[in-house]
């Protein structure tokens, strides 16, 4: 196997002339995040606020006109990410300034790390007092939270999201504040001479304080699951984030985009369910592919196997360039039971990360994780997080414009893998009827995602009737619908990711019918270029591939929904 690649290709991709501008702008954000780590605090926002302003204003300086095609795009894509950042450093500004009744105490635990960092001497006296007054100010909170005052009404009106989020920033707070304390314990005998009792004095009240938020509000109980609560942030954080990912539709019209998706691939499933002589019931029909899980410990080779036919179909329809060190490097892993509460599924790049059961989960979790896993399903998913999916991905975008990973979406990421997913339904992939349940069962869980999640962040909707969607109008078990709303909801994903499966996905179809479709490109040709060209929202793809003339005002404009060839192909 030959791992060089063609020399002439190394030659010909060095970036626009703005490529040392982005990675400037990369070196020196990431240090400032090693400096400045701690969200919330002070001292990030106003470094973050000014060291972005800044960077406009450098870009305001550069001549646009003067640029190629090109940088042009990475002048454009520079000032959208900047511009982004702004938005959820207020984003961040504004939480913290809502939760500033559960958290008095915050600003103490930051500016003892903060003088850490400048490197002042350390006051023995003055820490202890600081530490006393931290954990005085929480033990004053836990004890109105399970004791409230006669007539004081502020508790009841603390919400379920209020309460999960001062919660979490507690546990970060306190993280802090024995990061900064044994910084100094055991080498300064008297800072921990003045400090050792009132610290930990401190650090128990922190952690009575997060348990009592979560139990008496949230509503946790010991030995249960994480509550799934999250942080729906509203109409208007929703539409900047969409304009931040050129999209030029509403939270609703990306809704019923997603709608007539869904409804698409039910119509598909009836079908299918006909064909295996179950009539219009494709819940059933579903439940016999779920049945047809493989046994324990054979799960690693049949999704080695499916990985493997997806590669040769790709080869025989000649539809994209596959570096020879791409396919050799991927390897297999499994996930943890752990893991698999919020991890269901698959996760890929170039460790593909299988999920099925262990001997040490419960009965119904290995039924579970069995059914939902089958290779059916994993027929149309096994590609899309390896090749051409994610790890063809990663490993083009870290040799080809590597410097606009500072530009990187889920919707080009989770939207390309997707993508694959519609070209191989398109041109008959799945053959058999059990194979085109699998398919469009992840086909419905990409419509679903966009509804549930604009709906659970315009707050129209709870996590509870999250999973009851997917349960219903997907057919998922409840434990992986469970572990998808709290990945969701809970994890670190940002409010647009499950959006940007099938959105981004669809901005990759509509592109593939305006120019391969329309004969500008072959398919090899269409592939090779996205891969080749860096991460970015769908719609400078778009730009750069059609050539088409950027303003320095650039704003998104693509009504790509307008353009999709049929759900199901031509």
């Amino acid at each position: 196997m030959v791992y060089a690649p063609d020399a002439n290709l190394l030659i010909a991709e060095r970036g626009s002339e703005l490529r040392g501008v982005v990675e400037r702008y990369s070196a020196d954000r990431a240090v400032l995040q090693r400096r400045y780590p701690q969200q919330y605090s002070p001292s990030q926002r106003e470094v973050f606020g000014t060291f972005y302003q800044a960077w406009l204003d450098q870009l305001k300086a550069i001549d646009f006109n003067a640029l190629s095609h090109s940088a042009k795009a990475d002048h454009v894509l520079l000032r959208n990410t900047i511009e982004e950042a702004q938005d959820l450093l207020q984003r961040d500004t504004k939480v913290y300034a809502d939760l500033g009744a559960l958290l008095p105490f915050g600003d103490s635990v930051f500016a003892l790390e903060d003088a850490r960092r400048r490197m002042e001497a350390v006051d023995g006296p003055r820490s202890a007092r600081t530490l006393a007054y931290i954990g005085a100010t929480v033990n004053a909170l836990r004890t109105k939270i399970e004791n409230p005052p006669k007539g004081d009404s502020s508790v009841a009106r603390i919400t379920k999201v209020a309460a999960y989020r001062a919660a979490e920033v507690t546990a970060s707070l306190r993280t802090l504040l024995r990061s900064w304390h044994q910084f100094y314990n055991g080498y300064d005998p008297l800072f921990s001479w003045w400090t050792g009792a009132p610290y930990r004095a401190a650090d128990s009240a922190l952690v009575n304080y997060q348990r009592v938020l979560r139990e008496k509000i949230v509503g946790w109980k010991r030995g249960d699951d994480e509550p799934i609560v999250g942080l729906p942030i509203g109409r208007a954080a929703i539409e900047t984030s969409i304009t931040h990912e050129m999209l030029p539709y509403s939270p609703e019209e990306l809704i019923a985009i997603a709608q007539k998706e869904l409804d698409w691939g039910e119509r598909e499933m009836k079908k299918a369910a006909r064909e295996m002589g179950f009539g219009d019931d494709w819940k059933a029909a579903m439940e016999k592919v779920k049945q047809s899980y493989v046994p324990p410990g054979e799960q690693v080779n049949m999704v080695r196997d499916l990985e493997f036919e997806a590669v040769q179909w790709l080869r025989d329809h000649d539809m994209v360039t596959i570096p020879p060190l791409a396919q050799d490097v991927w390897r297999i892993e499994m996930i943890s039971p752990e893991r698999q509460k919020t991890s269901p599924f698959f996760l890929g790049g170039e460790v593909f990360q299988v999920a099925y059961p262990t001997d040490s989960m419960s009965d119904d979790d290995k039924l579970m994780a069995m059914r939902g896993n089958n290779p059916h399903f994993s027929h149309a998913t096994a590609f899309h997080e390896m090749i051409p999916g994610h790890h063809m991905q990663g490993f083009m975008t870290s040799r080809y414009y590597p410097y606009r990973r500072e530009f990187s979406t889920p919707f080009w990421s989770e939207g390309g893998a997707f993508y694959w997913e519609t070209i191989l339904w398109d041109n008959g992939f799945h053959s058999k009827p059990e194979d085109r349940i699998g398919a469009l069962f992840w086909r419905m869980h990409r419509s679903a995602r966009v509804i549930f999640s604009l709906n659970f962040h315009l707050g129209n909707w709870t996590p509870q009737q999250c999973i009851e969607f997917l349960i219903d109008r997907v057919g998922h078990e409840r434990a992986n619908a469970t572990a998808e709303v709290r990945r969701s909801f809970n994890g670190s994903y940002g409010p647009l990711y499950q959006v940007a499966y099938m959105m981004g996905g669809l901005q990759f179809r509509a592109l593939h019918h305006e120019v391969v479709d329309g004969g500008k490109m072959t398919n090899r040709q269409f592939h090779d270029f996205i891969f080749t060209h860096g991460s970015m929202p769908v719609e400078m793809v778009r730009v750069l591939m059609l050539g088409q003339p950027l303003a320095h005002d650039f704003r998104t404009q693509w009504k790509f929904a307008a353009t999709l060839p049929p759900p199901g192909g031509k």
